[in-house]
């Protein structure tokens, strides 16, 4: 009994671990002129931790309808130094073009 007990919840903490899998970035690129890239979003009030400004052409990712979008301002990875941050939903498009 104590051995099925412990398969069926190695199955279990599988199943939930399986389900967290992050979603990885779709490729796209910046599309606006500049874009200020930030660390983190605030709901109280909006992005904080700047990081940089990255400009038309540099390669991002974002997966719409897997990675958040707050109030215009959507979760996405900069290829350049690989981190993640947040840059405004419009200056993000060309998915799937590198």
């Amino acid at each position: 009994m104590r051995a099925l007990v412990l398969a069926c919840t190695a199955l279990l903490l599988g199943a939930t671990t399986a389900a967290a899998e992050p979603v990885p970035p779709r490729h796209a690129i910046v599309v606006c002129q500049t874009a200020s890239f930030y660390g983190n979003y605030n709901h109280a009030v909006g992005p904080v931790e700047f990081k940089r400004t990255l400009t038309y052409g540099n390669k991002i990712g974002h997966t719409p309808g897997a990675h958040p979008v707050y109030n215009g301002w959507a979760a996405s990875m900069d290829y350049g130094p690989n981190d993640w941050g947040y840059l405004r939903i419009e200056c993000i498009g060309g998915y799937d073009s590198w």
